[in-house]
C-alpha cells in the first residue's frame, strides 16, 4: 500500500507528473507499504535543499529524505525539475523516462539502497534497469556505443 503525497509547486512538468504515473514508478520500486511525498522544485530551493542537508551548494536531481528504519517506508522525495530537464536534454533521454528512473532511484534509496561503493552501484543500477523495464521504460545505463548512459 503505497500513501502519495505530490506536490507541484514548480509547475514546469505538472502534465507529465500525474498522481497516476508517479504512483506506478514509486509502487515498482517499493517492496511494501510507504507513505512518500514527492515534491517537485525550482532550482533555487534545489540548491537551498542540498545545500543545507548535504552541504553542496548546487541543485541536484533528487534528494531522498528517508525518515524509518521499519518495514514501513516513511520518506520525501524532491525532484528539482530544471536539474531533471537539463539532464534528459543532455544526455538525450525522453524526460518521462528520465523521471520514471529518478523516482525509482529516490525510493531505492529509501528502502537502503545506496550506490557509494563500485559493487553497491552495481546492484543498484541493474535492479533499476529491471524496474524501469516492468514500466517499459529503457535502461538508462545502457547506450548502444556500450558506455554506460545515466548520471545519478
Amino acid at each position: 500500500m503505497l500513501t502519495l503525497s505530490l506536490q507541484q509547486p514548480d509547475p514546469r512538468h505538472r502534465t507529465l507528473l500525474t498522481r497516476g504515473f508517479v504512483r506506478r514508478c514509486l509502487a515498482a520500486a517499493l517492496n511494501g507499504a510507504a507513505e512518500i511525498t514527492v515534491r517537485i522544485v525550482d532550482a533555487p530551493e534545489g540548491r537551498s535543499l542540498n545545500f543545507d542537508f548535504r552541504g553542496k551548494d548546487y541543485a541536484t536531481n533528487v534528494l531522498t529524505f528517508d525518515y524509518s528504519n521499519q518495514a514501513m517506508v516513511l520518506a520525501d522525495l524532491v525532484l528539482c525539475a530544471p536539474v531533471v530537464e537539463r539532464e534528459a536534454r543532455d544526455q538525450g533521454l525522453c524526460l518521462e523516462h528520465h523521471y520514471a528512473h529518478l523516482l525509482v532511484h529516490g525510493a531505492l534509496h529509501a528502502q537502503g539502497w545506496d550506490h557509494e561503493e563500485d559493487a553497491e552501484a552495481a546492484d543498484m543500477q541493474a535492479l533499476e534497469a529491471f524496474i524501469l523495464a516492468t514500466l517499459g521504460v529503457p535502461d538508462p545505463y545502457a547506450r548502444p556505443n556500450g558506455r554506460s548512459g545515466a548520471r545519478i
